[in-house]
């Protein structure tokens, strides 16, 4: 019997940061079902996990679509594999994806992943993205993806990240699968801050997005000329995301809550 959990991930109180479900299974599942899970749980990524080749597949989906890369799923899967003692606290966990190996390591009680480094290349002004965002980036960065184009934009001001209210039709309209919206931090306690809209696969806003932070590591540690980076994700939820750039790799560190726990009938 599979057993499910809600985990609040990128947080170290209840109902705050991203949540996720966790379904840890005992044999491996077809693809519909997966999706029908997903969607029952209706939350932004619902990860599904099963114990292979001395770590654990890994695969994460929204209510509408698989997705090949999920920072806060990851953690919070990593998260029930120790509080429920299926891992070792000294252990890392690897987790065998589709973008990869992942790694899970634990200190205390942060959780650092190692995810891959993406570098977004700057590209011409989107104006169908700015319309959309109601507000014009002074940069334009593009990650091409077989799935659609992941884009990030930076703008001038905190206030202006903090105050977009997307018109998600539009949003949906164009070429992105994904948009990250950051800025430089005005508060000392964070060097950057963002929020992360992806209508083009069933998420309007992504509370807290651990995978955005794959891009954003690279580009404001070039821009900062910092390797550790202390980032805010300005979302309703909110979270805090401990960053490291390693070149090739990020390492992205947060706590994690569990919500609630069952046994999966279906």
């Amino acid at each position: 019997m599979a057993r499910i959990f809600q985990v609040d991930a990128f947080t170290e109180e209840p109902f705050a940061g991203n949540p996720a479900g966790v379904c840890l299974l005992d044999d491996t599942k077809p693809d519909d079902w997966m999706l029908h899970v997903a969607r029952e749980m209706n939350l932004s990524e619902t990860a599904f996990v099963l114990r292979a080749d001395g770590g654990y597949g890994l695969r994460w989906f929204t209510p509408t679509t698989e997705v090949s890369l999920c920072g806060h799923a990851t953690l919070a899967s990593a998260h029930i594999l120790w509080e429920e003692k299926l891992a070792l606290g000294s252990e890392t966990i690897t987790f065998r994806t589709k973008s990869g190996d992942l790694l899970a390591t634990k200190s205390g009680g942060t959780i650092e992943l190692a995810f891959p480094s993406r570098r977004v290349e700057a590209t011409k002004n989107y104006s169908e993205l700015n319309v959309a965002l109601g507000a014009a980036p002074v940069f334009t960065g593009k990650y091409p993806d077989s799935k659609g184009d992941i884009y990030l934009l930076e703008f001038e001001t905190e206030t202006i990240i903090r105050t977009i209210v997307p018109d998600f039709k539009r949003l949906l309209a164009t070429t992105a699968r994904a948009v990250i919206v950051t800025s430089k931090s005005s508060s000392a306690k964070y060097d950057f801050i963002s929020r992360f809209f992806a209508p083009a696969v069933g998420i309007d806003e992504d509370p807290v997005t651990g995978s955005a932070h794959c891009y954003l590591t690279p580009y404001w540690g070039t821009n900062l000329r910092k390797k550790e980076l202390v980032a805010y994700q300005a979302s309703k939820r909110s979270g805090i995301i401990m960053c490291k750039w390693m070149e090739d790799r990020v390492r992205l560190g947060g706590k994690a809550v569990t919500i609630f726990k069952a046994d999966l009938l279906v």
